[in-house]
């Protein structure tokens, strides 16, 4: 007979400094405590780390940076001119082939998994991680080195209140063979079941996470594959780093590693790594039972936007039911706004809605990377979550070529529509000329969208744009558009 009770404490780092005679507490009476971490935690100093990039095989310096309370996690290329960043945000996923890639308009991070893990195990919630490459180094092939470094610079708690996330009811997806549960509950735990074709290797395990059952459970279990994927991979111009020093490779039934397997359940184990570092894209922590067969990263990253999509429900209500938000009154109020959004030449996509009137289906811009002077450059993740991909065309999506030309006209309002005089107005597009399209736009894309001002009078302007794909132009025009309030 036995007794199993929880006793929660405030712990500001991690469960590794619960006093000695807890822990005694905890092995005679079968004691569980869980971490109650009420406020924001960074790093205590930079962690530094360097090797190769998995997939692209580079060499690249990475650090890990504190960071200021509510600003969360993001990668900063110090290799590219701007030292441009891009936040840790499942809104910011463009690929999920083999790993999660990060872009935010032609500025791409590889392979942030293990990272991102690394820092999620621990309840980091604000951090900058600097790369002079264009993927973080791939270490051990897990999250053990990062968890390493981690630990050595130390977790420090922030003055912010944490604010983390509990479904208020099951959140579900069923995706191929991939199916994903979150259940309320008052912790994160995992459940995961992992299989490779045919069934091989199925593994299964469970544990709730915290930064003592990260850094023990999870934290050591490396990627792998198996050999009949290696040809594919590297048809596709990927694992230019990896080897058995990095990654363990499936054979037949014969398991090829340097060493022995790290935990029983290593594949699955990794398997779970993977959704703890994918499922920080949320941007919170989350308080819930996942349930998860036979998960990826695609079907992870998919599930992350639907638990932000329940996360945003409570402030969409409000917007619906509430009263619509207040029209600035005069020049002073329609000022400061305008100061507000010119603060930065970048804008999100929350700053480009408060220009643009156009709402989902059709905002067909992310974000604004730049402006300078008559000239502005923004930028458009194209996924197959697009819903014109369902007929155009089924089994060979394309992105239509007038959602292009839709692109330039709606980045060029942008130019006219930030000016005070014109807040609150709407473009019309009335013309278009020298149309061509070039080459097709494919999910996966990032179409970037550059568009100068050729003429002003009054209300009417005149744009030149073209849309890139890397570099390459796919489509551009000429057009012409009238600025009208919604009365007129």
């Amino acid at each position: 007979m036995h007794w199993e009770f929880t006793l929660q404490f405030f712990n500001p780092l991690n469960r590794q400094s619960v006093p000695a005679q807890l822990n005694f507490l905890a092995n005679r009476f079968r004691v569980r405590f869980n971490p109650l971490v009420l406020n924001q935690q960074t790093l205590g100093r930079p962690a530094n780390f360097s090797g190769v990039g998995l997939h692209s095989g580079n060499r690249v310096s990475m650090a890990i940076l504190p960071a200021p309370a509510n600003s969360g996690v993001r990668f900063r290329r110090v290799d590219l001119e701007g030292k441009p960043e891009i936040e840790a945000r499942v809104e910011n996923v463009s690929e999920t082939n083999r790993s999660t890639t990060l872009a935010k308009g032609n500025v791409k991070i590889h392979t942030v998994e293990h990272v991102l893990a690394a820092l999620a195990g621990f309840g980091i919630d604000n951090a900058i991680v600097e790369l002079d490459s264009n993927e973080p180094p791939i270490a051990d092939g897990s999250s053990r080195e990062f968890s390493k470094i981690i630990q050595a610079a130390g977790v420090v708690p922030q003055a912010e209140k944490r604010e983390a996330f509990t479904p208020t009811e099951p959140i579900e997806m069923e995706s191929g063979e991939t199916l994903m549960t979150l259940f309320p509950s008052d912790t994160f735990k995992i459940t995961c079941t992992s299989a490779g074709k045919g069934g091989r290797f199925t593994q299964f395990y469970s544990t709730e996470i915290t930064p003592k059952t990260w850094e023990q459970e999870l934290s050591h279990a490396r990627t792998f594959c198996f050999f009949e994927e290696i040809e594919l991979l590297i048809k596709n111009n990927l694992i230019k780093g990896g080897g058995l020093e990095n990654a363990i490779v499936i054979r037949d039934d014969a398991v090829l590693t340097t060493e022995p397997l790290r935990y029983p359940e290593e594949f699955v184990r990794h398997k779970m790594l993977d959704i703890v570092g994918d499922l920080s894209l949320v941007g919170r922590p989350i308080r819930g039972h996942l349930i998860a067969v036979k998960p990826g990263h695609a079907t992870n990253c998919e599930f992350a936007k639907l638990i932000v999509a329940q996360m945003n429900k409570p402030r969409r209500a409000a917007q619906t039911f509430g009263p619509p938000p207040v029209e600035p009154k005069n020049d002073a109020e329609r000022t400061a706004l305008l100061q507000k959004l010119q603060g930065s030449a970048e804008l999100d996509v929350e700053q480009v809605m408060q220009i643009l009137p156009h709402r989902y289906p059709f905002l067909l811009l992310d974000g604004v990377s730049k402006v300078e002077g008559n000239k502005v450059t923004a930028f458009k993740n194209v996924t197959i979550n697009e819903p014109y991909f369902q007929g155009h065309f089924p089994g060979h999506p394309i992105m239509p070529g007038v959602l292009q030309l839709e692109a330039i006209a709606q980045t060029a309002g942008i130019l006219m529509l930030r000016r005070v005089e014109n807040l609150g107005q709407i473009a019309y597009f009335i013309a278009a000329e020298e149309v061509k399209w070039r080459k097709p736009v494919l999910p996966g894309d990032v179409l970037i969208i550059e568009v100068e001002m050729t003429k002003v009078r009054g209300k009417l302007g005149k744009a030149r744009g073209v849309c890139k794909v890397d570099d390459e132009i796919v489509s551009e025009a000429e057009i012409t558009f009238m600025i009208r309030s919604e009365s007129e």
